[in-house]
């Protein structure tokens, strides 16, 4: 008994911890499928839709980190950022949503649940999808060397 709860909420936490690890891909992923449900329709076949699939993911989240990284316009930043943020607070707010119910919660703690756990998972694909980019105005800063700026770097 004390083992089969143990485990559980071990299961529980990796699937929390997959969830927020892979919040930032939800856009991504919503285009690749979307693309790749076209060209499937198209009739181009199930090999053709699954690069088409990937090729446009994988572009889609390239594009989105490197346009945010260099454009240094808030309002555009914030654009970007909602854009990532937004399919990942609704991906939260339904997984929480299944794994609270599974759990046995009353219909209103699963609502409270589930919303708190997309507004989490949203803020953290927003943190994500920011982690690559620095300051607005950070690019005209110089660099400094690590080893000039540490003040032990000539102890031996």
């Amino acid at each position: 008994m004390f083992l089969s709860a143990f485990l559980s909420v071990i299961g529980l936490g990796c699937l929390v911890w997959v969830l927020f690890a892979l919040a930032v891909y939800a856009l991504p992923a919503f285009v690749g499928v979307s693309v790749g449900m076209y060209v499937y329709d198209t009739e181009a076949g199930l090999i053709a839709a699954l690069v088409a699939g990937m090729f446009t993911a994988v572009f889609t989240y390239l594009i989105g980190q490197i346009i945010f990284a260099k454009v240094q316009s808030v309002p555009v930043r914030l654009a970007i950022g909602a854009l990532f943020a937004a399919p990942a607070g609704v991906a939260g707010f339904s997984a929480i949503k299944g794994l609270s119910q599974i759990g046995g919660a009353s219909e209103g703690w699963t609502l409270a649940f589930a919303i708190i756990g997309g507004i989490v998972t949203a803020g953290t694909a927003w943190v994500r999808i920011g982690s690559l980019a620095g300051p607005i105005g950070d690019d005209d800063v110089e660099s400094i060397d690590a080893m000039k700026a540490s003040p032990f770097a000539n102890d031996r």
